[in-house]
């Protein structure tokens, strides 16, 4: 073999020995004569066996449990777990004692859970069969704007067959044709219940005449006043949620009056209370104060917050509010600026006290009665006295009454439900804002009225209940700015404005101690309770 056959062959076997990893893996290599196959084979050794600690017997821990350090220790951390737990439950007693306790919510029936709205002229609220007359399907298709307003109740008529003045020609059981039938009533009843609006009906039986109660004579008796209680017993039974009868101060019989009273009374059930409200369109405040001190009624007086021949001063106001709770004791109170005999608010008060008058009427103590149309300033026809203390209902830019063309030259387009819907500002949403407030608010439901201050100009009054946001109405007769330093005992430094009859009033905190009011301002204010 020569040298260079020799180093070849020399070649080959360094290669053989260095590059094994180089080597399929499938093929086997024999090397110092074992045959390998590319595999790395590391051998560990065997795990030393693991020292177990059984810790002490039974015995030994019996043994040390009854060492004399153990047993003290042991003393020691019961007594400390037992005085820590009394310690906790005489913390929990204290804080249960020295909290201030919640009053019971006192007993409300509907009617007193807010507004009532009275639709006393049937034929000017909606018509729904083109003949110009509103009917009882009229208010039935109105009624999800009615909802809209928060309100309890409707109060509906009188609606029954009449003549004036003719007591033959009264039929308090059937429905003037005009309105509609049974039936027609019957649906608006439904309809109603499902919008949780209970339907008040208005039997003054003498509607259309110049004395609702005709005269003493026919009054007196037997006859008629079997009719009335026959009426009473028919329309309860229809499902009617309560009867009111208007112009009481006429009707000068008490006897008659409580035993309509309990016979309304007689149909309530659980949870289905029914109201008796006893309307009175008397001026005279002395003989307004006898019927809210001697009648178990709700007393409804169109009259009592207003004088026709001047504006009354916030003095005088305030005064007349406090005589009014004071002549009605424990007795359920209500509030009406207005009504179906005497006219709308918006007629009845100067318009720049409209706003303000709605403010006051649903923070007062009691439930607000407001005439249809007076959430969005509805005016009688002009006269003195007005022409027409029923016009009829704006519901839009051509009333919306009927479907027939109506004449609507000279109407302000903005007095429209429609139009003031769509206006943050307007009227209508400052009702229903009061409104919302008036059912949903304890100390407006329940609280009592603390008078803050009153002068010629100003009038403000407190209504808190428990430890419920506590609301202070402050109301600004004057056609004037006015400032005012609220100061009181049960009022803090600052409180926080809800609404405000004034549109350029800003949201957030006021300083009672230098308030200002914009002319003739009624601004709702707010405050926590806090424990004295």
């Amino acid at each position: 073999m020569s040298k260079e056959e020799t180093r070849v062959d020399m070649k080959d076997v360094e290669l053989n020995e260095v590059d094994q990893e180089k080597q399929p893996m499938t093929a086997p290599v024999v090397l110092d004569g074992v045959e390998k196959n590319g595999a790395l084979k590391v051998k560990v050794a065997e795990d030393e066996e693991e020292t177990k600690f059984t810790g002490l017997s039974k015995e030994e821990l019996l043994k040390v449990a009854g060492t004399p350090g153990w047993v003290r220790i042991r003393w020691a951390l019961l007594i400390l777990f037992w005085l820590g737990w009394l310690g906790m439950l005489a913390g929990a007693v204290v804080i249960i004692v020295q909290a201030p306790r919640c009053k019971d919510l006192p007993t409300q029936d509907w009617w007193q859970k807010g507004a009532l709205y009275q639709i006393g002229a049937v034929q000017s609220f909606q018509d729904s069969n083109q003949d110009s007359i509103g009917d009882l399907t009229g208010i039935q298709q109105r009624m999800d704007a009615l909802s809209a307003l928060k309100v309890k109740g409707l109060v509906i008529g009188p609606i029954h067959v009449t003549e004036a003045d003719n007591p033959e020609q009264t039929d308090l059981m059937k429905i003037d044709p005009q309105f509609g039938k049974l039936e027609n009533f019957t649906r608006l009843l439904e309809t109603a219940r499902k919008k949780s609006i209970k339907i008040i009906l208005d039997l003054t039986p003498n509607y259309k005449g110049e004395n609702v109660w005709f005269n003493a004579s026919v009054v007196a008796s037997s006859e008629f006043q079997s009719q009335m209680t026959a009426a009473l017993s028919y329309w309860l039974e229809q499902g009617v949620a309560g009867i009111q009868l208007g112009g009481i101060e006429l009707l000068n019989a008490p006897v008659l009056l409580e035993d309509w009273r309990n016979l309304t009374s007689n149909y309530s059930s659980e949870g289905k209370t029914r109201v008796f409200i006893a309307s009175t369109d008397e001026k005279n405040l002395d003989r307004i104060l006898k019927f809210v001190n001697e009648t178990g009624d709700v007393v409804v007086a169109s009259n009592y917050l207003l004088d026709p021949s001047r504006t009354l001063s916030a003095s005088e106001i305030a005064d007349r509010i406090q005589s009014y709770i004071t002549a009605a004791g424990e007795q359920w109170i209500s509030w009406s600026v207005g009504g179906r005999m005497v006219g709308h608010m918006a007629s009845l008060v100067q318009e720049r006290l409209l706003r303000l008058y709605h403010i006051m009427l649903f923070t007062l103590p009691g439930t607000p009665f407001t005439n249809y149309g007076d959430e969005i300033g509805l005016q009688d026809l002009p006269g003195q006295p007005a022409i027409s203390t029923d016009p009829v209902m704006h519901w839009d830019d051509s009333f919306g009454f009927s479907s027939l063309k109506t004449d609507v030259s000279g109407v302000n387009a903005n007095t429209s439900v429609k139009a003031q819907n769509a206006d943050s500002q307007s009227l209508i949403n400052l009702y229903k804002h009061l409104s919302e407030l008036k059912v949903k608010e304890r100390s407006l439901l329940h609280g009592e009225l603390v008078p803050i201050t009153s002068d010629a100009n100003i009038y403000a009054f407190l209504r808190s209940w428990d430890q419920n946001e506590r609301f202070l109405s402050v109301l600004n007769f004057a056609d004037t700015q006015s400032s005012i330093s609220l100061t009181h005992t049960l009022l803090p430094a600052e409180a926080t404005v809800v609404l405000s009859s004034n549109p350029q009033r800003k949201e957030g905190q006021v300083q009672l101690n230098n308030l200002q009011l914009a002319p003739t301002e009624g601004l709702l204010l707010q405050f926590p309770y806090t424990p004295s």
